[in-house]
Order: structure tokens, then C-alpha cells, then sequence
């Protein structure tokens, strides 16, 4: 069975996270990542310089998105997708609506991090057109040390 087999006759829906969504984001974040964010930061995300995306699968939540407004540029801080649910398309969905909403609010770029390790999403922001535009040493935590994060970038215009 394919993704698309999965996704033929399911409902998926995008829409602004909750702050009663936190319980099962903090469930997501934890499956997600090996070094969760806090559910303090998360409640830091609910400002208006932020935009926060959620992803309903079948009535369920999956996925989320956290993108901070910073001047003419969207900063894609966090994405993260059930395990279950990945290579189903929904990061690419959430990632594109991002940037739709961005550029219609008027933003010029979005920029964001990514583990060097992390090639599913490395080749999916290459997909969506994001260069890399540098490299953040040391940036994410790992096991034996950190881990050096790609810095790349979409320019909207």
C-alpha cells in the first residue's frame, strides 16, 4: 500500500494551533525529536509575531508547524509530523502552507535550520527550493556532543 493508497478517502486539514492542542503536540514533540522543546517554549509561540500550524488527519492532529515572524522573514523553527505518518506528504503540506501564508503576509524570505543528519528533510526543503546558505556548528544537541545544523533559505521574491 502506498501513501497515496492511505490518503485516497481521508480528510486532512490545516489550521492554527490551540493552546488546548498542547497535550498532543507535547506527544507528537516527543515522539518526534530526539531532544523535545519544552511545553514552556511552546506556550512562548502563541504571539503575535508567530504563526502555528496544525495538521488533522482524519480528525486527529499529526503534525504541526512553528514559524516565527522576524522583520520581512519567516523562521520555520519547528516541524514535526507523527512517525506513523511520515512519508505520507505532510510535512511537504504543512511546509507549503507556511510559505503560502508567509508570502501573503508580505514576508521576503523564510530561513530555517536543519540537522546536517536529517536527509529526509534536507531533500524535502531542497524540493520546496530552499539553498543552504551556511552551517550553524554545534547547533542542535546530540548524544556525543552537538550536531552541526544547514542553515538554508527561500528568498519569496
Amino acid at each position: 500500500m502506498t501513501a497515496s493508497d492511505v490518503l485516497r478517502g481521508a480528510s486532512f486539514a490545516i489550521r492554527p494551533l490551540a493552546l488546548e492542542d498542547l497535550p498532543r503536540v507535547m506527544e507528537l514533540e516527543r515522539l518526534g525529536h530526539s531532544h523535545p522543546w519544552t511545553e514552556g517554549i511552546f506556550r512562548d509561540c502563541f504571539k503575535d509575531s508567530y504563526r502555528l500550524w496544525a495538521l488533522d488527519y482524519d480528525n486527529e492532529l499529526v503534525g504541526y508547524a512553528i514559524v516565527s515572524y522576524q522583520f520581512d522573514e519567516a523562521h520555520l523553527l519547528n516541524v514535526c509530523v507523527h512517525p506513523q505518518c511520515r512519508g505520507m506528504g505532510f510535512g511537504r503540506k504543512l511546509l507549503k502552507h507556511a510559505i503560502a501564508v508567509a508570502i501573503e503576509d508580505d514576508l521576503a524570505c523564510m530561513i530555517l535550520e536543519v540537522r546536517k543528519s536529517n536527509r529526509a528533510a534536507t531533500m524535502l526543503y531542497r524540493s520546496e527550493g530552499f539553498q543552504q546558505i551556511g552551517i550553524r556548528p554545534q547547533y542542535y544537541p546530540g548524544p556525543s556532543g552537538g550536531e552541526d545544523a544547514r542553515v538554508m533559505e527561500l528568498q519569496f521574491t
